[in-house]
């Protein structure tokens, strides 16, 4: 099938169906997993635990025809499908990227790659692993390469089909035995998605009668729908032929200036620090991703307002006055600086910031 916008459409409506044999609900989310994917970006899932975030991943990487088994060489580099690490405290970057270690026989140093070194990677609990061990995906995230023993392998091989996707887990609740990510990092994903208990009595009971007559995982249902080569073909179309208009990149840009106390004071009552033009890119580039899903080549402010709150809520600072004014605690964060980015729209609308 040649590649156009009506494909795109058509393969995300059938991806979407397969993440449904295995995770209900959460429809959202998971639009917005797939518009990072196709954005060319990473995601950062919050949520407590038991609600399916380690499994709504391997659910898009099992749809993708990536799994832990398979394997791909690349000029001499192997690349896992799927991988998971487990973040803990006594994790160590080596164990992420890889090191050099020697080899007795040949009296020679070899290099052994690490789990990065796939197509999805899944960061389990990414905040229960200490700063210098979260710092070992700065490099990864960002120029998606890994430096091991003064030589820089890529992690991101385009001719070859070849991508890499980062999805971590955290909970956001629990805080004992865990190292909040620092601002660098959590500017490294495209999107933080928030994952909160189902919406409704009907998900609760469509969960149950999922689980209800088996004793394996729904995950092991997921049907193949693509090859990876398909989410690079994707990704280069929506980049180059996915339209903003003027318009909407005033609205972009001066929502983006909107969050910064300096630029618009009134602001200052939810936001301490605004957000980057880093934080501008991400919105276009996502944006984009979601028009062509919804089968347009042309982003609407409509497609920017969707996704402001996943692309801005981990990049601004709340004020920390307004936040305990509020009760303190992580609803009211979430408030506050829902609260701040909504006003923060309006004054975009109005293009004075």
């Amino acid at each position: 099938m040649k590649l156009g916008i009506d494909a795109i459409r058509s393969t995300v409506k059938e991806l979407l169906n397969q993440l449904d044999k295995a995770v209900v609900g959460y429809e959202v989310e998971k639009r917005v997993i797939v518009a990072s994917l196709l954005a060319n970006g990473h995601v950062l899932l919050e949520g407590v635990p038991g609600i399916a975030k380690t499994t709504l991943v391997k659910a898009l990487a099992r749809a993708l025809g990536l799994s832990e088994k398979s394997v791909v060489e690349i000029n001499g580099v192997p690349y896992k499908g799927f991988t998971r690490i487990q973040f803990t405290p006594d994790l160590m970057p080596a164990d992420i990227t890889g090191s050099l270690v020697f080899n007795m026989a040949t009296r020679e140093f070899e290099t052994r790659f690490g789990p990065v070194f796939s197509y999805i990677l899944l960061a389990d609990e990414i905040n229960r692993a200490v700063p210098r061990t979260q710092s070992a995906l700065l490099q990864a995230m960002q120029e998606r390469e890994v430096t091991i023993g003064g030589r820089t392998y890529p992690l991101e091989v385009r001719s070859r089909g070849k991508f890499f996707f980062v999805l971590a887990t955290q909970n956001p609740v629990e805080q004992e035995g865990t190292y909040p990510l620092p601002e660098a990092q959590l500017d490294r994903f495209m999107v933080r998605v928030f994952m909160g208990y189902p919406r409704s009595i009907d998900e609760e009971r469509r969960i149950c009668e999922l689980h209800m007559y088996r004793l394996t995982e729904p995950v092991e249902d997921i049907e193949k729908v693509i090859e990876p080569q398909w989410v690079i073909e994707a990704q280069e179309y929506i980049a180059r032929n996915v339209k903003v208009d003027s318009t909407t990149l005033n609205y972009i840009v001066s929502l983006v200036r909107a969050t910064r106390p300096e630029v618009f004071e009134s602001i200052a009552k939810y936001f301490e620090l605004g957000v980057s033009p880093r934080a501008a890119i991400a919105l276009t580039r996502l944006s984009k991703a979601l028009a062509a899903m919804r089968g347009s080549e042309a982003v609407s402010i409509e497609d920017v307002d969707q996704i402001t709150f996943h692309v801005l809520n981990h990049r601004v600072i709340p004020n920390l006055e307004t936040v305990m004014e509020r009760g303190g605690g992580f609803k009211a964060r979430v408030a506050v600086i829902s609260e701040g980015l909504e006003l923060a729209k309006k004054v975009a609308r109005g293009g004075k910031a």
